[in-house]
């Protein structure tokens, strides 16, 4: 990005989605930049997993904009979505590869972390000893590490996570913390939803409540 590029940023603008003739929200707007998570909340229901799947690009508003460093989304295409790393509630763990073999199937296709190799990204997620072992043999909570862990091998600088805690641990909730809290510190931007509180630094945070 030059000098004169817009600083980053993930503004939304007016965002409406309607699931099954149900409105689930309209009028959203905010503004996320570097540094800054979106903590969303909300009942079942609310549009919580909708509105994250929209701001990664997988699904379009039906009304409003999503821009990011001051560009459309969709206009992007694939730059933005090489600026974007996303978890949702399922894995998307390929289950017949190894911890190792996942990791480097993922750096293979965007912008891999320079510093960090997949093993690194492993034992950072504590996955260390399991490299080598078939990722369908690891418990629920590895597998939702393994997942966490592609977070750390792109230099994707905004991280979409939904209910990112699901199966984990007090430990394993602990390591997710912190990696959020050093992306953040990095620079970083996280758009999250969860059941669970998420332990960042109150300033850093914004809160957005679908059910008020």
């Amino acid at each position: 990005m030059s000098s004169s590029s817009p600083a980053a940023a993930l503004d939304a603008e007016n965002l409406t989605c309607i699931r099954d003739d149900r409105t689930l929200f309209s009028g959203l707007s905010f503004r996320v930049e570097s540094g800054q998570a979106l903590v969303v909340s909300g009942r079942n229901g609310s549009g919580k997993t909708t509105l994250l799947r929209t701001l990664s690009g997988m699904r379009m508003p039906d009304e409003g904009a999503i821009r990011w460093c001051g560009d459309d989304i969709y206009r992007l295409g694939s730059d933005y979505n090489a600026s974007t790393a996303y978890v949702g509630h399922r894995d998307g763990n390929k289950l017949d590869l190894t911890p190792l073999e996942n990791l480097a199937f993922v750096r293979s296709l965007g912008d891999p972390h320079p510093d960090l190799q997949p093993a690194q990204a492993l034992a950072t997620v504590d996955l260390a000893g399991f490299e080598d072992v078939a990722t369908r043999n690891l418990s629920a909570g590895q597998q939702r590490r393994l997942a966490l862990a592609r977070l750390l091998i792109t230099r994707a600088p905004l991280w979409i996570l939904d209910e990112p805690f699901t199966s984990l641990d007090t430990h394993g909730i602990a390591i997710v913390e912190e990696l959020a809290h050093n992306h953040l510190v990095n620079g970083g931007m996280l758009v999250v939803t969860s059941h669970h509180m998420v332990n960042l630094d109150s300033s850093a945070v914004i809160h957005l409540n679908l059910s008020a």
